[in-house]
């Protein structure tokens, strides 16, 4: 099997950049969806962003690469631009992962040792798997290639029910590839945010200094940075989440510990002199703000959780606040839109799971019971938006993923998985192209993967990732930044 060869099986189209529609027409009942783009590399638009970050150098032994993750790492802060495969030779760094959800499964660890940040590879999926299974991967292990999360692929003597992405493996990027000499970190931002965020163009990171000070990066720009200090955005209070504008790639949302949200707009090339004036401000909530998402489909409109336990939607062309949902009687750990954007869900510390339907309602469609444990939980949608998987605590501090049918919350978990001890909440990020969730926390070393179905056992484990150093935070870029030339997905 050619490694160049388009899995069309395992990328679908995927969601493009260009809103399905805006705020207004949303609000008036539209429900488009956004535009799916071809991954195939002769079908690509023209603009698809590819990162300069690293130049492709053709199918040699080094291959060509992505900026996929951006991971930033521990002590020294470097932010990594891409995951990475190795190949099937290499199984020196290798460990078993304590096999929770199909014990007997072959899955396998891969340790980093080429740097302190983490990433990942995937295997094709069923239909690519058969045909390449007769070559036993010789084809795949002939090149060692460094993007993207990626699978050995033989097959796995296992029984019962396991993962195709079982063999899913990661590698970090060579330093050369990082950014480096990040200074001053804030490794104080609340469980709720994901510690920084990247679009497909830079990152944005807190800093610890006064003022709420934002560093943002460019992806194209990689190496060591000046000892002296970069331009920042001074946010004017400290940043509690922050979120780039899906669909516009200079827009950051910053929501503060003042109880208000700033809009900035970074100039074209990046930022070049401190970042003083918002492009907005939104005012509205009463208490420091959690967490902030934008709308999936739908231009300039975003959404917010509080310490005044409401969830409030905003319309940013006009500055306004246009919806406050009720119903939740302590602090909101978690919300996510539905993939349709037509719904969204909360998972709060007052025990309950909590479906919205914001065009209908401010009050609760469906409530239902979530994790024991009140120290946190991240909600994502799962399997096309049918299911909703959270990452919580048990009583015992046991960190646990729950498995909810979303027209179903009363019922309870269809499924509950205990993973481990450990004090922070675990950030999911699914792909609903391969319906694999990675898992890890602010602190971890570790990155759990999961495929999940709708049907039992509903999680089968897959490797998990183990880097050298503690990540700080946890984001993944767009599928168009993959090189499905190398069977990156994520």
């Amino acid at each position: 099997q050619s490694v160049q060869e388009f899995h069309e099986d395992l990328f679908p189209d995927c969601t493009g950049t260009l809103p399905a529609t805006n705020a207004q027409v949303w609000w008036a009942g539209d429900s488009q969806q956004v535009g799916r783009v071809s991954l195939h590399p002769a079908r690509r638009p023209r603009e698809t962003f590819t990162s300069p970050v690293i130049a492709g150098t053709g199918p040699t032994n080094t291959g060509h690469t992505d900026s996929d993750t951006g991971h930033t790492d521990g002590d020294t802060g470097h932010t990594n631009g891409d995951t990475g495969h190795t190949d099937a030779d290499q199984t020196s760094g290798y460990s078993s992962p304590s096999s929770l959800a199909s014990p007997s499964s072959a899955a396998t660890s891969l340790s980093a040792s080429t740097g302190p940040s983490s990433g990942f590879a995937s295997s094709p999926s069923q239909k690519s798997l058969q045909s390449i299974l007769g070559e036993q991967a010789a084809g795949w292990a002939r090149d060692a290639l460094l993007g993207g999360f990626r699978a050995l692929t033989h097959p796995s003597p296992a029984p019962g029910p396991s993962s195709r992405f079982r063999h899913a493996q990661g590698r970090v990027l060579h330093r050369d590839h990082h950014l480096t000499n990040l200074r001053g970190l804030s490794l104080t931002t609340p469980g709720e945010c994901d510690g920084f965020c990247a679009n497909h163009q830079r990152v944005a990171l807190p800093l610890l200094s006064a003022g709420g000070q934002i560093a943002v990066l460019e992806l194209s720009k990689p190496g060591r940075l000046p000892d002296a200090a970069v331009p920042t955005i001074q946010n004017g209070a400290a940043v509690a989440d922050l979120t780039w504008d899906p669909f516009d790639p200079r827009r950051l949302a910053v929501a503060g510990e003042d109880a208000r949200i700033r809009l900035w707009r970074i100039p074209e090339g990046g930022l070049q002199e401190t970042l003083q004036e918002p492009e907005a401000i939104l005012q509205g909530h009463t208490e420091k703000i959690y967490s902030i998402r934008f709308h999936p489909m739908a231009s300039d409109l975003l959404v917010s959780s509080s310490y005044d336990m409401t969830v409030r939607i905003w319309e940013l062309s006009a500055g306004r606040e246009v919806l406050c949902l009720q119903g939740h009687t302590d602090q909101i750990f978690s919300m996510a839109w539905s993939p349709d954007g037509k719904k969204l869900a909360t998972v709060s510390k007052d025990g309950w799971i909590r479906l919205y339907e914001p065009r209908r309602s401010s009050q609760p469609q469906q409530e239902g019971p979530g994790p024991e444990g009140g120290r946190g939980a991240r909600l994502v949608w799962v399997c096309g938006g049918d299911y909703l998987l959270v990452s919580g605590f048990d009583s015992r501090s046991e960190r646990r993923i729950l498995l909810y049918q979303a027209q179903a919350l009363p019922e309870g978990p269809l499924s509950v998985l205990g993973l481990d001890v450990a004090p922070s909440t675990l950030l999911p990020f699914y792909d609903e192209d391969t319906s694999v969730v990675f898992l890890t926390g602010k602190g971890d070393t570790r990155v759990f993967l999961y495929e999940v179905t709708p049907e039992p056992p509903y999680f089968l484990e897959c490797n998990s990732f183990t880097s050298n150093e503690p990540h700080k935070g946890f984001v993944f870029l767009p599928k168009t930044a993959c090189e499905v030339r190398e069977v990156e997905f994520t």
